[in-house]
């Protein structure tokens, strides 16, 4: 990490990252299942956080926009779950689901799985697939 030894304070950074915690305090975390309690937050890890958080603001050579920071820390703790988990944007997330909707509009087929193969259920209307005479697997 580079930090500069001769950065001041930005409390701005400071009073988002407390209005952050503030709102997680305050949701306690609502994602946890409704038949648990839900956890005590980690108040040491936070304040960790907190102090890292202040550290970069205050010391990294270059000014750090706080969202981005924020996001970039969400999208660590989530990755750090298993290989297979990932934090997206909102325009990240409304991609992948067009992506996994099962219909490429550039070629012009529907599709989905069965018996782990992929399955052409059926060319849209006047698309390249439509025009070849592509017809779905029966």
């Amino acid at each position: 990490m580079r930090l500069s030894m001769h950065s001041k304070l930005n409390w701005p950074g400071l009073a988002a990252l407390g209005v952050c915690l503030g709102i997680m305090l305050s949701l306690s975390f609502s994602a946890v299942a409704q038949d648990r309690a839900p956890a005590a937050l980690p108040m040491e890890e936070l304040r960790v956080f907190s102090e890292v958080f202040a550290r970069i603001k205050r010391d990294y050579v270059d000014q750090v926009d706080d969202k981005k920071l924020i996001t970039d820390a969400i999208a660590g703790m989530v990755a750090g779950l298993d290989p297979h988990s990932a934090y997206l944007r909102r325009d990240e997330f409304r991609e992948m689901q067009v992506g996994t909707r099962g219909e490429f509009g550039g070629l012009g087929i529907e599709v989905g799985m069965e018996d782990g193969a992929v399955k052409i259920i059926s060319p849209i209307d006047d698309t390249p697939a439509s025009r070849a005479g592509v017809q779905p697997v029966t």
